[in-house]
């Protein structure tokens, strides 16, 4: 598990089902616009029982050493509750030691920095216990508020992939960010930065 604060990263559980599915079921007209998915309906894709499959294939990357999936949590009042996801994914180890990160958050906590915070926390576990040298971000320019977790973060832009990715029926452009253990070593991690950054009106 990884914390700061009230935001906590840790693994999924197979009783997060119902929850996972009414948090991405409530929030279908927040997410749908930027995930690729799988044919069928929004509801369907989205069920208990479309969790067993998602749980499954988490575990399985996390155990072959290809992901580092989180379920994103928010204490609140001595409560903790699913509101998210991130997952650092398609890992490449020997000389190349990166990945991608992927992550959503509930529409009804989004501008309270639990995904910078969730971010940070990943960024500095996948450099340091994780073992890698570089994290990138592909993001939709339209996305905005998804660029700007990345950019306030200070991810560097650093490539545009043209029809990167199929999604809501069509090819879409992506902007690539990316980072690497050396950009925020001497800041003492990632999450060090993030500190700074809000406690300076960011």
């Amino acid at each position: 598990m990884l914390a700061d604060g009230p935001v906590v990263l840790r693994p999924y559980r197979r009783s997060d089902a119902v929850v996972w599915s009414q948090v991405r079921r409530e929030n279908q007209a927040w997410l749908a616009p930027w995930e690729s998915a799988m044919p069928g309906t929004w509801h369907d894709l989205n069920s208990p029982a479309a969790f067993r499959w998602v749980y499954r294939d988490q575990r399985r990357s996390a155990n072959s050493g290809e992901g580092m999936p989180f379920a994103v949590c928010l204490r609140d009042g001595g409560e903790e509750r699913l509101v998210g996801h991130l997952n650092v994914g398609s890992i490449v180890r020997r000389a190349f030691c990166s990945g991608y990160v992927g992550y959503w958050v509930d529409s009804r906590v989004a501008g309270r920095g639990v995904i910078p915070t969730a971010l940070a926390l990943a960024v500095d576990h996948a450099f340091g216990p994780g073992g890698l040298h570089r994290v990138e971000v592909n993001i939709r320019p339209e996305n905005k508020p998804s660029r700007r977790v990345v950019e306030k973060l200070g991810f560097r832009e650093e490539s545009y992939h043209v029809r990167y990715m199929h999604i809501a029926g069509a090819w879409r452009d992506h902007i690539g960010y990316a980072m690497t253990s050396e950009e925020v070593a001497l800041e003492g991690g990632l999450l060090a930065r993030w500190h700074r950054l809000r406690a300076g009106g960011d």
